[in-house]
């Protein structure tokens, strides 16, 4: 099986909306600036030298929680990209 982290936050940028419309290289690619500007999730992982936030012993810390469960931009179901962290760290 072939594993494919496509963010430091775990939200799959594959098929994203914004990643074509907006010609996002997602945080990974940008150096934590994606389309609309710095990610801190994704500058704390880099920070940390960390490819993604499953692989910190913080998981999961205050600022991922409030990116995965923001009411407006947050995930469905919440805590998805959290979960997707667990995952990848799981597969190392």
């Amino acid at each position: 099986m072939s594993l494919h982290i496509d963010s430091r936050c775990g939200l799959h940028c594959t098929g994203c909306e914004w990643k074509e419309s907006c010609g996002c290289g997602g945080c990974i690619e940008t150096n934590g600036h994606p389309f609309h500007g710095e990610c801190p999730v994704a500058i704390c992982c880099q920070n940390k030298g960390l490819i993604h936030c499953g692989e910190c012993p913080d998981i999961p810390c205050d600022l991922l929680t409030q990116y995965s469960c923001d009411p407006e931009h947050g995930d469905n179901p919440h805590g998805a990209r959290i979960e997707q962290c667990k995952k990848w760290k799981a597969t190392i």
